[in-house]
């Protein structure tokens, strides 16, 4: 579904990331684990193209997508869900959610009731501003505004970040269930091994702008073989 050949980019005169290789399968879930200042975040927003990429292609679904605005490659299906969240604090929930719809001319009754299937806890919430949520309230919002859209690729950048250990288990669970429902690829940035090993089927690692080794999940568990690979502890 997506790969990534020979991505270079970086934010002015300074390079961030150098030849990134990359290779998607439609349906998997992919976790990217390293040190802050790797390239991890710039990754992600390369490849969803916020950033431009200064050398090399992405291809989504066949397609050359490389010189795509972000909202042109929203509408083949990818979606992020950025670090931080960047929900619209003033709105309620349900607002944001809305907003989450706009392209798809879907009635919005019908297509938040659906949602909120998959992110029951949110029900009770809809009439309360996304900046009066708690953080792990926030992330679940943020995810189910970024699936109102219906894509087939989901872009996660530390979702775990500030949340408490209860949604952090139930985000994982919603995840697993939505790759298995609905056939949703992921590809995760996060350093929770908990959480990564729980979602993905895969997990590499990002040295110096480049994705190196592939981290075996039973290692995940292993702290030692964890830092021989990242430096990354749980």
């Amino acid at each position: 579904m997506l790969e990534a050949n020979g991505l270079c980019a970086g934010y002015g005169a300074i390079p961030v990331l150098y030849g990134v290789a990359l290779s998607v399968r439609s349906g998997e879930a992919v976790g990217i684990l390293g040190h802050n200042g790797m390239g991890k975040t710039t990754l992600l927003r390369t490849l969803i193209g916020a950033l431009p990429a200064t050398a090399g292609t992405i291809h989504f679904n066949h397609d050359d997508v490389t010189a795509l605005a972000p909202h042109a490659r929203a509408k083949r299906g990818m979606a992020y869900v950025p670090q931080g969240r960047e929900i619209f604090p003033t709105l309620s929930a349900y607002d944001n959610l809305r907003l989450g719809l706009v392209k798809t001319g879907r009635k919005p009754e019908a297509a938040i009731d659906a949602l909120l299937e998959d992110f029951p806890r949110l029900r009770p919430l809809l009439d309360r501003a996304g900046g009066a949520l708690s953080g792990g309230e926030q992330q679940l919002l943020a995810l189910a505004r970024a699936l109102a859209g219906e894509p087939s690729m989901l872009l996660l950048d530390e979702p775990t970040e500030g949340i408490q250990p209860s949604i952090i288990e139930e985000i994982a669970e919603t995840l697993v269930s939505l790759r298995e429902k609905r056939g949703l690829t992921i590809v995760l940035v996060e350093q929770n091994l908990d959480f990564i090993a729980a979602v993905s089927q895969r997990v590499l690692v990002i040295r110096r702008g480049r994705i190196g080794d592939e981290i075996p999940r039973e290692h995940l568990t292993d702290l030692d073989k964890v830092s021989e690979y990242t430096g990354v502890h749980a």
